[in-house]
C-alpha cells in the first residue's frame, strides 16, 4: 500500500511538472509571439512616419514657393484680381505653413526653410517676367501648383497616418481648393 500511495505521488508530482512545464513553455511562445507582432509594428511604423515625413517636406516647400511667388506678384501686377489673389495666398498659406510648422515640431521633424531648386528656378524665371508676360506666368504658375497641390493633399488623406496630420490635411483642403477655384477664374478671364 505504502508503494501505491508512493507511486500515485510521484505519477501526481511528475503530472503537475509537465504541466506546469507546459504553461511555461506556452507563456514563451505567446511571449515570443508578441514580441515579433511588436517589432514588425515599430518597423512599419518608422516607414510610415518617413512617408508622413515627406509629405510635410513637401507641403511646406509648395507653401513657400506660393508665398514667394504672391508676393513677386504684389510688386509687379497691377491686376487688381491678381493682387487680390496674391494677397489671399500670402494670408491663408502662411497661416497652413505655421499651423505645419507647430505639427512638424512635435513630431520632430525639420522643414525646408524655403523652396527647393526646382520651385526657386520657377521663382527666379518669374522674377524676370514683366506686365501681362509676368501676370500670365503668374496665374498659369498658381493654377499648375494648386492642381498638383489639391491631387497632393488629396491622395494624403488616404495614405497619411499621422492623425494630427491628417487633421491638418483635411482643414487645408477645403482653402487649397478655394484657391483652385479662384485661379481658375482669374485664368479664364485672361482668355
Amino acid at each position: 500500500m505504502k508503494k501505491l500511495n508512493l507511486m500515485i505521488v510521484a505519477a501526481c508530482a511528475a503530472f503537475t511538472m509537465q504541466a506546469c512545464h507546459s504553461n511555461i513553455s506556452t507563456t514563451t511562445s505567446d511571449t515570443t509571439t508578441t514580441t515579433v507582432k511588436t517589432d514588425s509594428t515599430k518597423v512599419d511604423t518608422s516607414k510610415i512616419a518617413a512617408a508622413d515625413t515627406a509629405f510635410t517636406n513637401k507641403a511646406a516647400s509648395g507653401g513657400a514657393t506660393e508665398i514667394a511667388a504672391s508676393k513677386m506678384a504684389l510688386k509687379m501686377s497691377q491686376n487688381a484680381k491678381i493682387k487680390d489673389f496674391a494677397n489671399m495666398m500670402i494670408t491663408d498659406h502662411t497661416a497652413a505653413g505655421d499651423k505645419l510648422a507647430t505639427i512638424a515640431k512635435s513630431k520632430s521633424i525639420t522643414l525646408p526653410s524655403g523652396p527647393n531648386a526646382m520651385q526657386q528656378s520657377a521663382l527666379d524665371s518669374l522674377s524676370k517676367k514683366t506686365g501681362s508676360d509676368f501676370n500670365m506666368a503668374y496665374v498659369n504658375q498658381m493654377y499648375k501648383d494648386h492642381k498638383e497641390t489639391v491631387a497632393m493633399f488629396q491622395s494624403a488623406q488616404n495614405t497619411v497616418k499621422d492623425t494630427t496630420l491628417k487633421a491638418f490635411i483635411t482643414a487645408t483642403l477645403p482653402t487649397l481648393q478655394k484657391h483652385l477655384d479662384a485661379i481658375t477664374a482669374i485664368k479664364s478671364s485672361m482668355k
